[in-house]
Protein backbone atom coordinates (compact mmCIF):
# COMPACT_ATOMS: atom_id res chain seq x y z
CA UNK A 1 0.00 0.00 0.00
CA UNK A 2 1.28 3.44 -1.04
CA UNK A 3 0.59 6.12 1.74
CA UNK A 4 0.51 10.11 2.12
CA UNK A 5 1.38 11.50 5.21
CA UNK A 6 0.91 15.03 5.57
CA UNK A 7 1.14 17.75 8.78
CA UNK A 8 0.81 21.47 9.32
CA UNK A 9 2.00 23.92 11.31
CA UNK A 10 -1.44 24.19 13.25
CA UNK A 11 -2.69 21.21 15.69
CA UNK A 12 -4.62 19.43 13.13
CA UNK A 13 -3.11 15.98 13.59
CA UNK A 14 -1.08 13.96 10.78
CA UNK A 15 -3.54 12.65 8.12
CA UNK A 16 -2.59 9.18 6.67
CA UNK A 17 -4.15 8.23 3.40
CA UNK A 18 -3.95 5.31 0.40
CA UNK A 19 -2.67 7.14 -2.57
CA UNK A 20 -4.57 5.15 -4.69
CA UNK A 21 -8.17 4.70 -3.52
CA UNK A 22 -7.51 8.25 -1.70
CA UNK A 23 -9.26 6.46 1.44
CA UNK A 24 -8.33 8.02 4.62
CA UNK A 25 -6.24 5.18 6.62
CA UNK A 26 -5.84 7.04 10.27
CA UNK A 27 -5.54 10.63 11.89
CA UNK A 28 -2.40 10.91 14.25
CA UNK A 29 -3.88 13.29 16.91
CA UNK A 30 -2.38 16.54 18.43
CA UNK A 31 0.60 17.67 16.36
CA UNK A 32 2.01 21.47 15.26
CA UNK A 33 4.88 20.84 13.08
CA UNK A 34 7.37 23.10 11.37
CA UNK A 35 8.50 22.41 7.83
CA UNK A 36 10.52 19.40 7.51
CA UNK A 37 9.52 18.19 10.98
CA UNK A 38 7.50 14.87 10.13
CA UNK A 39 9.73 11.57 9.56
CA UNK A 40 8.98 8.34 8.61
CA UNK A 41 11.09 5.72 10.65
CA UNK A 42 11.58 2.55 8.37
CA UNK A 43 8.69 0.87 8.53
CA UNK A 44 8.57 1.21 11.96
CA UNK A 45 6.87 4.23 13.21
CA UNK A 46 6.23 8.51 12.54
CA UNK A 47 8.21 10.55 14.37
CA UNK A 48 7.49 14.66 14.39
CA UNK A 49 8.81 17.21 15.92
CA UNK A 50 6.74 20.33 17.63
CA UNK A 51 6.53 24.16 17.20
CA UNK A 52 7.37 25.29 20.48
CA UNK A 53 7.04 29.13 21.66
CA UNK A 54 9.70 31.39 20.81
CA UNK A 55 10.95 31.51 24.85
CA UNK A 56 11.12 27.86 24.72
CA UNK A 57 14.68 26.28 26.25
CA UNK A 58 13.90 22.97 24.99
CA UNK A 59 12.76 20.62 21.85
CA UNK A 60 9.62 18.77 21.85
CA UNK A 61 9.21 15.51 19.56
CA UNK A 62 6.13 13.32 19.23
CA UNK A 63 6.56 9.54 18.27
CA UNK A 64 3.39 8.01 17.08
CA UNK A 65 2.90 3.65 15.91
CA UNK A 66 1.53 3.30 12.73
CA UNK A 67 -1.41 1.97 14.14
CA UNK A 68 -2.74 3.93 16.90
CA UNK A 69 -3.95 7.58 16.52
CA UNK A 70 -2.27 8.76 19.90
CA UNK A 71 1.28 9.66 20.36
CA UNK A 72 3.25 6.70 22.28
CA UNK A 73 6.29 8.27 23.30
CA UNK A 74 7.86 11.96 23.91
CA UNK A 75 10.74 13.36 23.80
CA UNK A 76 12.36 16.63 25.23
CA UNK A 77 15.85 17.66 23.34
CA UNK A 78 17.91 20.02 24.96
CA UNK A 79 16.65 22.67 22.46
CA UNK A 80 14.20 23.27 20.00
CA UNK A 81 14.55 21.09 17.42
CA UNK A 82 12.85 21.60 13.30
CA UNK A 83 13.72 19.52 10.93
CA UNK A 84 14.00 15.62 11.43
CA UNK A 85 15.20 12.82 9.21
CA UNK A 86 15.15 8.69 9.61
CA UNK A 87 17.67 6.82 7.63
CA UNK A 88 16.19 3.75 5.21
CA UNK A 89 16.63 1.07 7.58
CA UNK A 90 14.97 3.10 10.44
CA UNK A 91 17.79 2.81 13.00
CA UNK A 92 19.51 6.40 13.38
CA UNK A 93 17.31 9.58 13.42
CA UNK A 94 18.93 12.84 12.75
CA UNK A 95 17.33 16.63 14.06
CA UNK A 96 18.63 20.29 13.61
CA UNK A 97 18.66 22.44 16.39
CA UNK A 98 17.93 26.24 16.51
CA UNK A 99 21.72 26.84 17.84
CA UNK A 100 22.52 24.88 14.67
CA UNK A 101 23.82 21.79 16.13
CA UNK A 102 22.96 18.66 14.59
CA UNK A 103 21.64 15.76 16.82
CA UNK A 104 22.16 12.30 16.02
CA UNK A 105 19.66 9.50 18.09
CA UNK A 106 20.01 5.62 18.03
CA UNK A 107 16.26 4.00 17.19
CA UNK A 108 16.79 0.86 19.16
CA UNK A 109 18.42 2.22 22.74
CA UNK A 110 17.02 5.94 21.84
CA UNK A 111 20.54 7.35 23.16
CA UNK A 112 22.22 10.23 21.98
CA UNK A 113 24.98 9.14 19.62
CA UNK A 114 26.62 12.15 18.34
CA UNK A 115 26.09 15.81 18.50
CA UNK A 116 28.03 18.75 16.32
CA UNK A 117 28.09 21.95 15.77
CA UNK A 118 26.73 22.26 12.03
CA UNK A 119 26.09 25.82 11.18
CA UNK A 120 26.15 29.34 12.36
CA UNK A 121 22.53 29.78 12.77
CA UNK A 122 19.42 27.23 12.77
CA UNK A 123 19.36 24.06 10.73
CA UNK A 124 16.37 24.11 8.51
CA UNK A 125 16.23 20.99 6.63
CA UNK A 126 17.88 17.49 6.52
CA UNK A 127 18.03 14.61 4.74
CA UNK A 128 20.24 10.86 3.84
CA UNK A 129 21.66 10.07 0.77
CA UNK A 130 20.52 6.88 -0.63
CA UNK A 131 22.96 4.28 0.71
CA UNK A 132 22.46 6.38 4.23
CA UNK A 133 26.75 7.55 4.04
CA UNK A 134 26.18 11.13 3.83
CA UNK A 135 23.86 13.59 6.26
CA UNK A 136 23.34 16.50 4.24
CA UNK A 137 22.23 19.67 5.84
CA UNK A 138 20.98 23.34 5.31
CA UNK A 139 20.63 26.60 7.22
CA UNK A 140 19.49 30.21 7.97
CA UNK A 141 22.93 30.81 7.15
CA UNK A 142 22.56 29.87 3.56
CA UNK A 143 24.63 27.40 3.44
CA UNK A 144 24.61 23.80 2.49
CA UNK A 145 26.96 21.11 4.52
CA UNK A 146 27.76 17.48 3.23
CA UNK A 147 28.43 14.95 6.61
CA UNK A 148 29.77 11.67 6.20
CA UNK A 149 28.73 9.74 8.73
CA UNK A 150 32.17 7.82 8.80
CA UNK A 151 33.96 11.06 10.05
CA UNK A 152 31.38 11.12 12.98
CA UNK A 153 31.41 8.82 14.43
CA UNK A 154 35.32 8.24 13.94
CA UNK A 155 36.45 10.32 17.03
CA UNK A 156 40.26 10.31 16.06
CA UNK A 157 39.43 11.90 12.72
CA UNK A 158 37.20 14.58 14.11
CA UNK A 159 39.62 15.26 16.75
CA UNK A 160 42.59 15.44 13.75
CA UNK A 161 40.14 17.56 11.21
CA UNK A 162 40.24 21.18 10.68
CA UNK A 163 36.18 20.42 10.20
CA UNK A 164 33.79 17.89 10.23
CA UNK A 165 31.92 18.74 6.77
CA UNK A 166 33.07 16.84 3.65
CA UNK A 167 31.99 19.81 1.33
CA UNK A 168 30.46 23.58 2.61
CA UNK A 169 28.17 25.26 -0.59
CA UNK A 170 27.89 28.52 0.65
CA UNK A 171 26.66 30.14 -2.96
CA UNK A 172 23.09 30.87 -1.52
CA UNK A 173 23.10 34.32 -0.33
CA UNK A 174 19.83 33.69 2.06
CA UNK A 175 17.98 31.14 4.08
CA UNK A 176 17.73 27.45 2.37
CA UNK A 177 14.26 26.21 2.36
CA UNK A 178 14.77 22.64 1.12
CA UNK A 179 17.35 19.80 -0.17
CA UNK A 180 16.57 16.94 -1.72
CA UNK A 181 19.45 14.65 -3.01
CA UNK A 182 19.74 11.88 -6.04
CA UNK A 183 20.90 8.38 -6.53
CA UNK A 184 24.39 7.17 -6.86
CA UNK A 185 25.81 7.84 -3.51
CA UNK A 186 29.18 9.80 -3.75
CA UNK A 187 28.87 10.44 -7.36
CA UNK A 188 24.72 12.15 -6.40
CA UNK A 189 23.76 15.56 -7.43
CA UNK A 190 22.06 17.42 -4.53
CA UNK A 191 19.10 20.28 -5.59
CA UNK A 192 18.51 23.02 -2.80
CA UNK A 193 16.21 25.99 -2.63
CA UNK A 194 16.29 29.35 -0.73
CA UNK A 195 15.22 32.12 0.01
CA UNK A 196 17.22 33.86 -2.40
CA UNK A 197 14.89 32.70 -5.20
CA UNK A 198 17.15 30.38 -6.79
CA UNK A 199 17.77 26.64 -6.87
CA UNK A 200 20.91 25.06 -7.00
CA UNK A 201 22.16 21.70 -8.29
CA UNK A 202 25.37 20.59 -6.58
CA UNK A 203 27.81 17.70 -8.04
CA UNK A 204 29.04 15.53 -4.97
CA UNK A 205 31.60 13.74 -6.96
CA UNK A 206 33.19 17.36 -7.59
CA UNK A 207 31.80 19.18 -4.70
CA UNK A 208 31.33 22.32 -6.91
CA UNK A 209 28.38 24.00 -8.15
CA UNK A 210 26.51 22.51 -11.43
CA UNK A 211 24.21 25.17 -12.42
CA UNK A 212 22.40 28.21 -10.99
CA UNK A 213 18.59 28.68 -11.64
CA UNK A 214 16.84 31.73 -10.73
CA UNK A 215 12.64 31.39 -10.11
CA UNK A 216 10.12 33.81 -10.43
CA UNK A 217 9.36 33.81 -6.85
CA UNK A 218 10.85 32.46 -3.14
CA UNK A 219 10.94 28.70 -3.62
CA UNK A 220 9.70 26.20 -0.12
CA UNK A 221 9.86 22.87 -1.72
CA UNK A 222 11.45 20.46 -4.20
CA UNK A 223 11.03 17.19 -5.75
CA UNK A 224 13.49 15.34 -7.98
CA UNK A 225 12.26 13.32 -10.73
CA UNK A 226 13.70 9.56 -10.11
CA UNK A 227 14.52 9.71 -13.24
CA UNK A 228 16.86 13.11 -12.34
CA UNK A 229 15.66 14.29 -15.55
CA UNK A 230 13.73 17.38 -14.37
CA UNK A 231 13.59 18.58 -10.74
CA UNK A 232 9.78 19.92 -9.16
CA UNK A 233 10.02 23.64 -7.03
CA UNK A 234 6.83 24.79 -5.15
CA UNK A 235 6.81 28.59 -5.43
CA UNK A 236 4.98 31.28 -2.65
CA UNK A 237 3.03 32.36 -5.83
CA UNK A 238 1.24 28.95 -6.07
CA UNK A 239 2.61 27.59 -9.05
CA UNK A 240 4.64 24.40 -9.08
CA UNK A 241 8.02 25.10 -11.49
CA UNK A 242 9.53 22.46 -13.83
CA UNK A 243 13.39 22.43 -14.05
CA UNK A 244 16.19 20.54 -15.96
CA UNK A 245 18.73 19.32 -13.87
CA UNK A 246 21.41 18.90 -17.39
CA UNK A 247 19.33 19.69 -20.73
CA UNK A 248 19.59 23.26 -21.68
CA UNK A 249 16.51 25.02 -22.50
CA UNK A 250 15.61 28.58 -24.57
CA UNK A 251 15.87 31.52 -22.37
CA UNK A 252 13.07 32.83 -24.29
CA UNK A 253 10.56 30.87 -22.52
CA UNK A 254 7.66 32.70 -20.35
CA UNK A 255 9.86 31.49 -17.23
CA UNK A 256 13.64 31.96 -17.62
CA UNK A 257 16.48 29.83 -18.68
CA UNK A 258 16.16 25.79 -17.99
CA UNK A 259 12.50 26.13 -16.58
CA UNK A 260 10.37 24.25 -19.26
CA UNK A 261 7.00 24.70 -17.36
CA UNK A 262 5.34 25.15 -14.61
CA UNK A 263 2.22 23.14 -12.56
CA UNK A 264 -0.85 25.81 -11.53
CA UNK A 265 -3.87 25.24 -9.78
CA UNK A 266 -3.37 26.11 -5.50
CA UNK A 267 -4.45 29.21 -4.31
CA UNK A 268 -1.54 29.86 -2.06
CA UNK A 269 1.90 29.29 -1.61
CA UNK A 270 3.43 25.82 -2.27
CA UNK A 271 4.92 24.84 1.44
CA UNK A 272 5.47 20.64 0.23
CA UNK A 273 6.28 18.27 -2.53
CA UNK A 274 6.90 14.76 -2.54
CA UNK A 275 7.10 12.08 -5.42
CA UNK A 276 5.87 8.98 -6.03
CA UNK A 277 7.86 6.82 -8.47
CA UNK A 278 4.89 4.15 -8.60
CA UNK A 279 2.84 5.69 -10.99
CA UNK A 280 4.87 8.83 -11.86
CA UNK A 281 2.69 10.78 -9.28
CA UNK A 282 4.05 14.26 -7.71
CA UNK A 283 2.17 15.17 -4.30
CA UNK A 284 1.93 19.62 -2.98
CA UNK A 285 0.60 20.60 -0.24
CA UNK A 286 -0.30 23.84 0.14
CA UNK A 287 -1.24 26.82 2.38
CA UNK A 288 -5.03 26.64 1.30
CA UNK A 289 -5.24 22.92 3.15
CA UNK A 290 -5.42 21.13 0.12
CA UNK A 291 -2.59 18.13 -0.66
CA UNK A 292 -3.16 17.82 -4.78
CA UNK A 293 -1.83 15.00 -6.45
CA UNK A 294 -0.71 15.25 -10.33
CA UNK A 295 -0.22 13.19 -12.88
CA UNK A 296 3.13 14.64 -14.15
CA UNK A 297 2.62 13.16 -17.90
CA UNK A 298 -1.03 14.33 -17.93
CA UNK A 299 0.11 17.81 -15.71
CA UNK A 300 -3.54 16.46 -14.66
CA UNK A 301 -4.62 16.53 -10.73
CA UNK A 302 -6.32 12.61 -10.30
CA UNK A 303 -6.75 13.12 -6.44
CA UNK A 304 -7.41 15.65 -4.06
CA UNK A 305 -6.74 15.08 -0.41
CA UNK A 306 -7.83 18.16 2.31
CA UNK A 307 -5.77 18.07 5.60
CA UNK A 308 -8.14 19.15 7.91
CA UNK A 309 -11.93 19.65 7.57
CA UNK A 310 -13.90 23.15 8.13
CA UNK A 311 -10.60 25.72 7.85
CA UNK A 312 -7.80 26.13 6.28
CA UNK A 313 -4.39 24.76 7.95
CA UNK A 314 -0.88 24.97 6.14
CA UNK A 315 -0.17 21.62 4.72
CA UNK A 316 4.08 21.89 5.72
CA UNK A 317 5.16 18.26 5.43
CA UNK A 318 4.15 15.86 2.80
CA UNK A 319 5.47 12.23 2.29
CA UNK A 320 4.64 9.07 0.02
CA UNK A 321 6.45 6.03 0.55
CA UNK A 322 5.22 1.93 0.62
CA UNK A 323 4.23 0.67 4.22
CA UNK A 324 5.72 -2.52 4.05
CA UNK A 325 4.26 -3.53 7.87
CA UNK A 326 3.15 -2.26 11.34
CA UNK A 327 5.51 -2.21 14.12
CA UNK A 328 4.58 -1.27 17.32
CA UNK A 329 6.48 1.37 18.73
CA UNK A 330 8.80 0.72 21.59
CA UNK A 331 8.91 2.81 24.83
CA UNK A 332 12.43 4.45 23.66
CA UNK A 333 14.06 7.24 25.79
CA UNK A 334 14.40 10.02 23.54
CA UNK A 335 15.94 12.56 25.56
CA UNK A 336 19.32 13.99 25.74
Amino acid sequence: MNLVIASSSVDGGIGCWDLQTGAEQLRYKTCASPAHGLAAVGSRFLACSQLRDPSATSGHILYWSWSKPQAQVKSFPAEPIKPLAANSEGSYIVGGGSSGDIYLWEVATGRLLKKWHAHYRAVTCLVFSEDDSLVISGSEDGCVRVWSLFMIFDDVRRQQASYLYEYSFTEHSLRVTDIVMGYGGGNAVIVSASEDRTCKVWSLSRGRLLRNIVLPCIIDAIALDPGEHVFYAGGRDGKIYIATLNAASSPTNSHGLHIIGSLSDHSKPVTCLAYSAEGNLLLSGSEDGMIRVWDVKTQNIIRMFRHAKGFFQTTRNVSCFLQKKLIRLHAFNFGL
